[in-house]
């Protein structure tokens, strides 16, 4: 039996989730920095990254080492992390101090591994999710985005029809259309507000107004 391979296009969405739970893992980003430890964010992003792409799109370790820039033996090292290990890390009180000038391969595997699993099983903060889109749609000036997430505020995910949706973006135009006419287009379910930002571009797109 041949099993079909998810696709992509939701990569980014995924690894942008079980990143931002990461850092709930950590404490948060007041934690990291009064600890000043926001320089292991890249790693434990690229973490993530390998962890997505192993898990969920059952890519082999060299095929990560390609896609995200790293050496095989890196990659082996971050999937080969005990999770069991890292969560009892974590509890250490000096956990902070002793990794404070690099985050070790094997903690930001095992933290990116726990991440992906509590988001998975749907422990995961919405309100969290939201705010970061929201701050990213503001600071990258697109005002459509910004108004559609401040619009859907409370809304519970998956939204599995364009009804409630609809009435929400009433009165706002993307690209000079009426948003209550683009959501009616949309595929649904929409599983989180960056798959309904990513679905309305897509949208745009086949309209030409990208």
């Amino acid at each position: 039996m041949i099993i079909a391979k998810p696709v992509e296009h939701d990569l980014d969405s995924l690894v942008l989730r079980v990143f931002l739970k990461s850092i709930d893992v950590l404490g948060g980003l007041s934690r990291l920095m009064e600890y000043r430890t926001l320089t292991w964010l890249p790693s434990l992003a690229r973490a993530v990254y390998c962890v997505v792409l192993r898990e969920e799109y059952f890519k082999t370790e060299r095929e990560i080492a390609e896609k995200v820039g790293l050496t095989l033996q890196t990659v082996r090292n971050i999937l080969r992390a005990e999770t069991q290990a890292v969560m009892e890390k974590l509890k250490s009180i000096d956990f902070m101090e002793e990794e404070k000038k690099e985050l070790k391969l094997h903690t930001a595997g095992g933290i990116a591994k726990l991440a992906y699993k509590l988001v998975k099983e749907g422990q995961e903060e919405p309100k969290v999710f939201l705010d970061y889109c929201e701050r990213v749609a503001y600071a990258l000036d697109i005002p459509w985005a910004y108004m559609v997430l401040r619009r859907i505020r409370g809304m519970d995910f998956p939204i599995n029809s364009a009804q409630e949706l609809g009435e929400r973006v009433e009165g706002i135009y993307i690209k000079g259309r009426a948003a209550k006419e683009v959501v009616q287009e949309l595929d649904y379910p929409v599983k989180n507000p960056s798959e309904l930002l990513h679905k309305i571009k897509e949208n745009l797109k086949m309209h030409g107004l990208e």
